[in-house]
């Protein structure tokens, strides 16, 4: 029998995870924040974008979350009834709002 009959397999590939971005709305007890994703929806009949919601607790193993930053989240196995996604980066911290552009000298 030829070696080079045999069908090669390749082992399945995973996906990478569904990333997520939202900002830290509360501090829900130890090593658990809550964070609101939001994202507009096109509606499949009508077209119109619609404004959806999300709630999700987060794992943040690191306690490097707080109140206002926005955070990078990715689903993990499950660790509570209610919390199966866990925090993989601050994106940016809250009060660090984007640097506003400033104007140069006017001439009069």
């Amino acid at each position: 029998m030829a070696q080079g009959s045999q069908s090669q397999t390749k082992p399945p590939t995973r996906r990478p995870p569904a990333l997520k971005q939202g900002v830290v709305d509360s501090i829900s007890g130890a090593k658990t924040v809550r964070v609101v994703v939001n994202e507009l929806v096109k509606h499949p009949l009508y077209g119109k974008y619609v404004r959806r919601r999300s709630k999700f607790l987060v794992h943040d193993a690191r306690c490097e979350a707080k109140v206002g930053d926005t955070v990078q989240i990715a689903p993990c196995r499950p660790m509570s009834k209610r919390k199966s996604w866990r925090l993989v980066r601050v994106v940016r911290p809250a009060g660090s709002a984007a640097p506003a552009p400033q104007a140069g000298p006017t001439e009069q």
